[in-house]
């Protein structure tokens, strides 16, 4: 019998009113904002109400090194809430949304897979509540505002070449990397080169994901640098009188989105930042709700745990004083026979030694965690492929350092997949032996974070990076921008910046190309080896098999 495909079996799915699962956490039917039966957004009247109670335990999804033979974050993250709830405890998840690039381009949804999805499936990864459509809508809306005020009279000063802020839109487009506006005669606009990029890479859904509520958001809108002047002074969208409006847009889509599992459990899917570009978590807003609803709250982090976790614990639980409880590292037979050198064509067959030589990956990722004080447990993402030899490998490997791993069949079996892992996760997190404390603190230098988060992350020796670079860190120290936190941005397939250079390489020395200035997000950027904020189309891109068939129903989203 043929396998089933992510979307049939989504399609296929019991799905209950949106209020029978809002019921679950004690959220009254006048306390959403229902988008049809299957979805809704919370009031912010109602989380305000319950500001004052207790939190639940904040369990952390995060991953080995991605690679083309994938892991399954989401999925896992799924499946661990499913379980959660089979056991009898109160947990949910918090997802963060899927953009539309990756859906019609290479890397597909983000809504789970198999039997351990969040529904409706087709709507999450397409359009679902507008959220994404929001922060473009509220970031070309600032692009336009610069652009006319050059126009006329111009009292900012802004320097038409010196505007940093781009346009997005949410699809992958290279043709838009870099383009030339105002053409076409003097009332178009003021001549300038500029470019777009994709909407999850805009500083508005950073923002956006760690602002606690509406009057955050908005003055950390209006802290945003926008450019500079002809005497290179920052420019902010506070003094262009924009934070006002961009609020507005955003008003509604701040709100965090309510779905169910295929088991009918809740799910908050909120926000959706890149984690190689921005800090690849949901938004706080989302989490804190979370924690105040459940006792028990699964949330995810993007890509590996060296981009991922390290952004979840030194930016996200820094700036909303999260205390994790417990870590779920993801990993699978494939990937880490892929980290050991095996070709992908191969990855079907037996070969615990190259499993061993790629567990290199997985240990890396195990120390790093550590640092944060937060106890681990490995999930193996078990494939029908994948023999007990390699899995009682991984295991024993595991146990070498002290850390159960725990194969788990929730693509296949749901929650019933991972019952061993969620009992063994609430032990942890329950054995009150998370010390959770971050890689560096504040008072730090801008290049020694940076610095650190090389050394001990990616077992660097350094940094480099030419003058111009290093004039740059100490102009943002003057500025009084010291005190923020680091957004890394590289390759996420490597702990260096060659994306080829597989495993746990080590003694490297990173590259920093450039930095960038997220004022309103509170975090600067460093950007190490090529970096693209707006991604490009595949030869063969996921959108041709992508179709509505005769019963007017999506096929073809994975």
């Amino acid at each position: 019998m043929a396998v089933k495909s992510d979307i049939e079996i989504a399609q296929a799915a019991d799905i209950k009113p949106i209020q029978e699962i809002a019921g679950k956490l004690g959220i009254p039917a006048d306390a959403l904002i229902p988008y049809g039966h299957d979805k809704a957004k919370i009031g912010a009247d109602f989380i305000e109400s319950r500001n004052n109670d207790k939190d639940g335990k904040l369990i952390l999804v995060t991953a080995v090194s991605p690679t083309p033979a994938g892991e399954g974050k989401t999925t896992t993250t799924v499946g661990l809430g499913d379980a959660l709830n089979l056991i009898g405890k109160n947990a949910l998840m918090c997802l963060r949304e899927p953009s539309l690039g990756p859906c019609f381009g290479m890397k597909g949804g983000a809504a789970g897979g198999g039997y351990a999805q969040v529904v409706p499936m087709a709507d999450i990864n397409l359009h679902f509540t507008g959220d994404f459509h929001a922060i473009g809508a509220a970031n070309n809306l600032l692009a336009a505002l610069i652009d006319n005020h050059m126009h006329w009279e111009n009292q900012l000063n802004i320097d038409p070449r010196r505007v940093t802020w781009r346009r997005v839109v949410d699809m992958n487009d290279r043709a838009l990397r870099t383009v030339t506006s105002g053409l076409g005669g003097y009332t178009n606009g003021v001549v300038r080169e500029a470019g777009f990029d994709i909407t999850v890479a805009s500083e508005i859904m950073a923002i956006f994901c760690l602002a606690t509520d509406l009057k955050d958001l908005e003055t950390r809108l209006g802290n945003i640098v926008l450019g500079y002047t002809r005497e290179n002074e920052p420019v902010t969208v506070r003094e262009l009188n924009a934070h006002g409006a961009m609020t507005a847009l955003l008003r509604d889509a701040f709100q965090p989105n309510l779905v169910q599992t295929m088991e009918n459990n809740p799910s908050l899917m909120h926000g959706g930042p890149f984690a190689n570009i921005a800090h690849g978590c949901n938004s706080v807003v989302a989490t804190r709700t979370g924690l105040k609803l459940a006792d028990y709250v699964v949330t995810e982090a993007g890509f590996g745990a060296d981009l991922g976790a390290e952004k979840f614990f030194n930016i996200k639980c820094r700036k909303a004083g999260l205390t994790p409880d417990a870590v779920v590292l993801v990993a699978t037979i494939k990937a880490l026979k892929m980290q050991g050198g095996v070709a992908k064509d191969e990855l079907g067959s037996e070969d615990v030694a190259a499993l061993k030589d790629g567990c290199k990956n997985l240990e890396r990722h195990i120390r790093n965690l550590g640092k944060f004080g937060v106890p681990v447990v490995v999930a193996i993402n078990r494939y029908t492929a994948d023999t007990d030899a390699e899995v009682a490998a991984v295991r024993d490997f595991c146990q070498g350092y002290g850390v159960r791993a725990i194969d788990c069949t929730f693509w296949a079996d749901g929650g019933a997949g991972a019952t061993e892992l969620a009992e063994h996760v609430v032990e942890l997190c329950d054995s009150g032996a998370a010390q959770f404390r971050t890689l560096y603190n504040d008072d730090m230098s801008l290049w020694e974070k940076t610095a650190t988060i090389a050394r001990e992350i990616y077992a660097a020796d350094d940094i480099i990076a030419d003058k111009k670079v290093r004039e740059q860190f100490a102009k943002y120290e003057r500025e009084g921008f010291g005190k923020y936190p680091i957004c890394m941005a590289k390759t996420q397939y490597s702990f260096s910046t060659d994306p080829n250079l597989l495993g746990a390489p080590s003694g490297h020395v990173v590259p920093i190309r450039e930095i960038r200035l997220a004022a309103g997000a509170e975090f600067v950027v460093v950007v190490c080896g090529n970096i693209m904020t707006m991604p490009g189309l595949p030869r063969v891109p996921a959108a041709n098999n992508i179709r509505v068939n005769e019963e007017g129903r999506i096929e073809g989203l994975f």
